[in-house]
């Protein structure tokens, strides 16, 4: 049973809302030059067509901040500017307009001191934009490293929450935190903590996650955990990979399987067994390969034999169920066509074409109603 989702702010990072009952959203970081104006706008256009609601693009030094008007003319989603070490980077930012910035106190404070963060958090207020106190497990600040002996959930808690009255304290509220941890129990635990001494919009993430493969799966404990008991308002999920919309893809499948968003088809298969009738590794592959730009929200299976196939694919919108050279498409548990195997696929785009969907109710305050519900 996921829980029902904790109550927060509701904040604005350019016209998109985070927090309160806006939908739990999914954002992305650039690893792009962003000196590279090109570059990072044609990644960012990709972040957007597989669904990225907020970008955030690294900015090591003044040239960086320099060009940050000129992509956020070019893209359509708020754009956030992520600053380490140099509080001028974002008073630079923040004069290039952008719709957020994110610092890490452990190291801006560091070099800057109580004045450097001032600054900032007075020029965002100024400004009407938010910030991430964005706290990372490497970069805690040293006072709580000798009170806690090593970066702790406890410690990222307190460097967090004393942060947030430090900005409160400048009539400043606009603010989004995070406290990331590469280890998935110690994240766990720090959003635990935090969520229970805050009600400020919490922004979920597994830092240095790893690769696609085991870095999605970190992710999705990790964040998977916080959203199934209400805590997270948006997320992201870090990737080291050559292809950035992994990231996107990944952070949907979790909201997916959680059923608390939907962002196209979800796919369900069957693992194959010695009743297998069908090249269901090559099947299954088109199918996913298919939906790729499907935006319609439904379920979608593929099953390996007529045995057990209509039946295990009853709760999907719509199945395919290979055979001997032939299968057949089954609408929510009925038969609705047959075709031969190299026809299956077009068949299944037919009637994803022609889907209609049930009316849905209305959803509580921050869900979207997913129509992936078992129907029978």
């Amino acid at each position: 049973m996921i829980a029902k989702r904790r109550p927060t702010r509701k904040i604005f990072v350019g016209k998109v809302a985070v927090g309160g009952d806006a939908p739990i959203r999914v954002q992305s970081m650039c690893d792009t030059d962003t000196r590279d104006v090109d570059a990072t706008v044609a990644q960012i256009h990709r972040l957007e067509e597989a669904g990225c609601e907020l970008i955030r693009v690294a900015v090591p030094d003044r040239k960086a901040a320099s060009v940050l008007h000129k992509i956020k003319s070019r893209i359509a989603i708020p754009l956030i500017a992520d600053i380490h070490f140099d509080y001028q980077l974002a008073l630079e930012a923040i004069e290039q307009g952008v719709d957020k910035v994110r610092i890490n106190p452990g190291n801006i404070f560091v070099k800057a001191g109580q004045k450097g963060i001032e600054a900032v958090v007075l020029a965002a207020k100024q400004a009407g934009i938010p910030l991430r106190i964005g706290v990372n497990c490497g970069s805690i600040e040293p006072r709580l490293l000798d009170k806690y002996g090593y970066p702790t959930p406890e410690a990222a808690v307190e460097s967090a929450l004393d942060h947030i009255r430090f900005c409160e304290e400048l009539g400043f509220h606009d603010i989004i935190v995070s406290v990331k941890f590469s280890e998935v129990p110690n994240m766990i635990r720090a959003y635990e903590l935090l969520s229970e001494q805050t009600d400020y919009p919490l922004h979920l993430g597994v830092t240095e996650a790893g690769t696609p493969w085991s870095g999605a799966i970190k992710s999705a404990i990790g964040i998977g955990a916080l959203l199934a008991k209400g805590i997270g308002d948006t997320l992201r999920v870090s990737l080291t990979t050559p292809d950035k919309t992994d990231e996107v893809k990944v952070a949907y499948e979790i909201l997916k399987a959680l059923e608390i968003r939907a962002h196209g088809p979800m796919l369900t298969a069957c693992p194959g067994c010695g009743r297998t009738e069908v090249d269901l590794l090559r099947l299954t592959a088109e199918v996913e390969a298919a939906l790729k730009t499907v935006k319609t929200p439904l379920r979608v299976a593929v099953m390996g034999c007529v045995v057990n196939g209509p039946g295990e694919a009853a709760g999907a919108d719509l199945a395919v169920v290979g055979g001997r050279g032939r299968g057949a498409i089954y609408r929510r548990g009925k038969l609705v066509r047959t075709a031969s195997e190299d026809q299956l696929i077009p068949a299944l785009l037919a009637e994803i074409e022609n889907w209609k969907p049930d009316p849905e109710p209305t959803p509580e305050p921050g869900r979207e109603v997913i129509p992936l519900r078992v129907r029978r």
